[in-house]
């Protein structure tokens, strides 16, 4: 099974790309080294204030899967929210 889960993030704060990139590397390093999954920005828009960052993770358990991404969500919640972003909006798909 392959879980998928999309983040899209509202960055209030960011008044340039650089602002932006901080913030979405931040999240990204974050959350590999504390779930050991694959994250990427999916769609690098020309918006300095929002981005979509993209989680994946792979295991023979789809129960595993959605407990291991609910998690992920609820601490890029956590690290968006001190790094001055938000998530608006997620979902999950499995593969």
């Amino acid at each position: 099974m392959i879980a998928f889960l999309t983040l899209e993030l509202r960055i209030e704060g960011a008044q340039s790309l650089k602002d932006k990139r901080q913030v979405t590397r931040s999240l990204k390093d974050r959350l590999r080294a504390s779930f050991n999954v694959g994250v990427a920005e999916l769609d690098p828009g020309p918006l300095w204030n929002q981005a979509t960052i993209g989680v994946v993770g792979v295991s023979h358990s789809r129960d595993y899967l959605d407990g291991l991404m609910k998690n992920v969500e609820r601490s890029a919640t956590r690290i968006a929210n001190n790094a001055g972003a938000e998530v608006a909006d997620s979902f999950v798909e499995f593969l």
